[in-house]
C-alpha cells in the first residue's frame, strides 16, 4: 500500500471521529460515565460522545437528601443527566453543569401533567408547614394553600406535618416548578357522598354516636360520619355551661339524640342532655312541696332570681317571695353564687318548673296599724305577675285589725268595753 493511500485512510478515520463527536447543548439529555467524586460530593462525569466533562453538584443528585455520595455512587458508573448551563472548562472541573434530580423532576412532571389532564388525584406526605399553606413531596415540590386544606377554619396547620393527604390537581406549571394542590376538594367530595346517604337515614328522635371536631361559643360541632350537627350550647347538659370546652374536647366521643334534620339547609340539629337521665325525674323525692332545701343563686331577673337547688334544676323565687319587706330589685338583697335557705311552695316535673320561697321561713313582722299593712299587701297585689311561685305563699292580700294581734288586742277590747259600760 502506498504511502499516500495509508494517509488517505488516516484522514478518513480522523474525520470520522470527528463526525462523530456530539455537541453538546442547554437542554439535552445525554449520558456519562463517572470520572470522579470530590470531597465535597461533586461527580465529575465525562459526557459520552462529546470529548467534554460536566459536574454534578452534590444537590442535583438525587430529589431525596443523600448522607453518603460514595455508597450510592461509584467511578465508572453510568448516569443518565439534564445539561442545565453551560460554566467552562475550569469551573467548577467541567464545562456543562448536569443535574440527575432535574432529570427526573422531568419524569415527574409528565406524569403530573397527565394526571391532572385525566382528572386523577394523587397522594402527597406533608413535609413541612409553612405560613399560608403546606409544601409537600409530590416527587417535586407541591404546595396546598391554607384554604385548600380542608371544609373548616385549622388554625394550627403544624398538626398535618407527616400525614399523606389525597388531593386534586389545581394547578402545573413545571416552567415555574408551580405545583397548586387542593385537599378540601377531597374532604368536600367524600363529604357529600356520606352527607347524601346520612340525610337520607337521620330522623329526629334517632340516638347515634358521633365524635366532637370542632368547639365554638354558641356549641359544638359533632360529626356523624360524614355531615356535621350542631350541639347548641343549651343541649349540651342539664348543667349551666358557660363555654362548651369547659366539658367536651375536640375528638370526644358522645351520644347525642336528633332534634331537627333540614336537608334544604344541611344542617343537623343534636342534643346531648337529651340522651341523660333528667335531673327533673327525682325533683318530687329530692325536693317535695313543702320541704325547705339549700341552694345556690344562679341567675338574677327583674321579677326575682333562679335558684339551683341540685345540679340541673333550678327554680324560680319571685321577687314577692324573697322577703316580707319591700324589694325594688332582686340585686338589692342577693348575688350570683350565694347560697340560699329556700321553702317549696310547688313543683311542676313535666314542665320543669319549681316555685320557692325564702319569705316563707322568715317570721312574720308585727304590724301596729293593720290599715298600712292591708293597703300594702294589696299594693304588692295588683302588681304580683301570676307564677307558681305566688301560688302556695302566704296570703299578702288581706290587711289584719287591731283585735287580731293576740293578748295586747284583747286587752285593748277589754278596756273599750269598760269605757262603755261607765258611760
Amino acid at each position: 500500500m502506498s504511502e499516500e493511500n495509508t494517509d488517505g485512510n488516516k484522514n478518513e478515520q480522523l474525520m470520522k471521529a470527528l463526525n462523530s463527536i456530539k455537541t453538546v447543548h442547554v437542554g439535552d439529555v445525554v449520558e456519562g460515565d463517572i470520572l470522579a467524586i470530590d470531597a465535597s460530593g461533586q461527580v465529575v462525569v465525562g459526557i459520552k460522545d462529546s470529548g467534554v466533562e460536566g459536574v454534578i453538584p452534590r444537590r442535583e443528585l438525587s430529589t431525596q437528601p443523600i448522607d453518603d455520595v460514595h455508597k450510592k455512587f461509584h467511578k465508572g458508573d453510568t448516569v443518565k443527566v439534564v445539561v442545565l448551563e453551560h460554566i467552562g472548562d475550569d469551573n467548577e472541573g467541567g464545562s456543562f453543569l448536569l443535574s440527575i434530580r432535574r432529570l427526573k423532576a422531568r419524569k415527574v412532571w409528565a406524569k403530573i401533567q397527565e394526571k391532572a389532564k385525566n382528572k386523577e388525584t394523587i397522594k402527597v406526605p406533608v413535609k413541612r408547614a409553612v405560613r399560608g399553606g403546606l409544601v409537600v413531596d409530590a416527587g417535586v415540590r407541591g404546595f396546598i394553600p391554607a384554604s385548600m386544606i380542608t371544609d373548616h377554619f385549622v388554625r394550627d396547620l403544624k398538626q398535618f406535618e407527616g400525614k399523606t393527604l389525597e388531593c386534586k390537581i389545581v394547578e402545573v406549571v413545571p416552567m415555574k416548578n408551580r405545583l397548586i394542590l387542593s385537599h378540601r376538594a377531597i374532604v368536600e367530595d367524600k363529604r357529600k357522598v356520606a352527607r347524601d346517604k346520612v340525610m337520607s337515614t337521620l330522623k329526629a328522635g334517632d340516638v347515634v354516636k358521633g365524635k366532637v371536631v370542632r368547639l365554638v361559643s354558641f356549641g359544638a360541632f359533632v360529626d356523624l360520619g360524614g355531615i356535621d350537627g350542631l350541639v347548641h350550647i343549651s343541649q349540651i347538659s342539664y348543667q349551666h355551661v358557660d363555654k362548651p370546652s369547659d366539658v367536651l374536647k375536640v375528638g370526644q366521643e358522645v351520644k347525642v339524640k336528633v332534634l331537627n334534620v333540614d336537608p334544604d339547609r344541611n344542617r343537623i340539629a343534636l342534643s346531648i342532655k337529651q340522651t341523660l337521665p333528667s335531673p327533673w325525674e327525682q325533683v318530687e323525692e329530692k325536693a317535695p312541696k313543702g320541704s325547705i332545701v339549700k341552694g345556690v343563686v344562679k341567675r338574677l331577673v327583674d321579677f326575682g332570681a333562679f335558684v339551683e337547688v341540685y345540679p340541673g334544676v333550678e327554680g324560680l323565687l319571685h321577687i314577692s317571695q324573697i322577703s316580707h319587706k319591700h324589694i325594688n330589685t332582686p340585686s338589692d338583697v342577693l348575688k350570683v353564687g350565694q347560697e340560699v335557705k329556700v321553702k317549696v311552695l310547688d313543683v311542676q316535673p313535666e314542665n320543669h318548673r319549681l316555685s320557692l320561697s325564702m319569705r316563707a321561713l322568715e317570721p312574720a313582722p308585727a304590724h301596729r296599724n293593720g290599715n298600712n299593712n292591708g293597703g300594702a299587701s294589696h299594693r304588692r297585689n295588683r302588681n304580683a305577675v301570676n307564677d307558681n311561685s305566688t301560688r302556695n305563699a302566704p296570703s299578702e292580700d288581706k290587711g289584719f285589725s287591731v283585735g287580731d294581734t293576740g293578748e295586747a288586742g284583747q286587752a285593748l277590747k277589754e278596756a273599750a268595753k269598760k269605757l262603755r259600760n261607765n258611760k
